[in-house]
């Protein structure tokens, strides 16, 4: 088990080394100067040229990723070039809804999506598991900006249940945070929630079909027993899998869900820095997200021993 642990544990390095060089280079791959950006537009080759030689620009490529990866060490992400403020700070002051919003997704995904794709699995072939097969499909194939306008105007516009857009914090507010979280969740949760009841579904079809299933029925074992305890927990390694890919689908839809209904998390920081250039602050989201992504995924890895001992091996 503690082996496995510390493989699985090495193995982040590689990927957050790459992640790193990837988000570096994004500065240098890109268009336009940096340098350029901080000037303005009535600056002097000269006061341009100044800049670069301040952020070390004009150093060589090596030495300036070094320096980087060494202010990454110590925490420091940079300071935004539109704002002037650390990015670290930026970030802060914009993790809690993003992250709110990220949870309250995941909980009502995975807590209606699994349920769902087990009973289709259950009554294959049946009107059930047509239905729940439909608004799979239309949730995974509805982009996200439709579902989040489409809940606006039935939710809020419509029937006056929840607020158009903003945010409200859960340690000001739990009933305004649940007003506000709502539909943000429900328009990401729809997609989410679909990827993950298809899998469900397609892995309890193979499970159901197996010899310790029908020896579990024929034992005389009672159908949610057999379906939560046999067939269920032996499909639960692919299952989470899916959760895990899942997770980049789901931050993706997390910047279209916060410009749509106006949340100021992560996502609405990244479309406002990419919108004004602001190349420090696109790192620094990309390495957060990059991270959340990576150490979720070690997390579903290490559940993979509660469901198969065998893995740990």
């Amino acid at each position: 088990m503690l082996a496995y642990v510390v493989r699985r544990l090495l193995a982040t390095i590689p990927i957050m080394a790459l992640v790193a060089v990837f988000v570096f280079m994004l500065l240098h791959l890109s268009p336009g100067d940096p340098a350029v950006v901080i000037a303005g537009d009535f600056a002097t080759a000269a006061q341009v040229e100044e800049i670069r030689t301040q952020l070390g620009l004009n150093d060589p490529l090596h030495m300036q990723f070094i320096k980087w990866t060494a202010d990454l060490f110590r925490g420091d992400l940079g300071t935004s070039i539109y704002s002037g403020l650390p990015v670290s700070r930026l970030i802060g002051q914009r993790i809690e809804p993003t992250l709110m919003l990220t949870l309250t997704t995941m909980v009502i995904a995975i807590t209606l999506a699994i349920p769902l794709g087990v009973i289709a699995a259950w009554k294959v072939g049946t009107w059930i598991d047509r239905a729940v097969m439909t608004v799979a499909v239309l949730g995974f194939s509805l982009p996200v900006f439709v579902l989040g306008y489409a809940l606006i105007l039935g939710g809020s516009v419509r029937l006056g249940w929840f607020p158009v857009q903003g945010y409200t914090s859960i340690f000001t507010s739990v009933p305004g945070f649940l007003r506000h979280i709502t539909l943000p969740a429900l328009t990401l949760g729809l997609v989410y929630m679909a990827l993950i009841a298809r899998m469900t579904r397609a892995t309890m079809l193979e499970v159901l079909n197996e010899d310790y299933v029908r020896t579990a029925y024929a034992k005389g074992l009672p159908t949610r027993k057999v379906l939560v305890k046999h067939a269920l927990k032996n499909a639960m390694v692919p299952i989470s899998t899916t959760i895990g890919l899942g997770l980049a689908l789901l931050i993706g839809g997390v910047v279209v869900t916060e410009s749509v209904f106006a949340i100021p998390g992560l996502g609405r920081l990244t479309v406002d820095a990419v919108l004004r250039t602001d190349y420090p602050v696109i790192q620094g989201v990309i390495l957060v997200f990059s991270l959340t992504y990576v150490m979720l995924n070690l997390l579903i890895d290490l559940s993979y021993v509660l469901f198969d001992p065998r893995i740990r091996y």
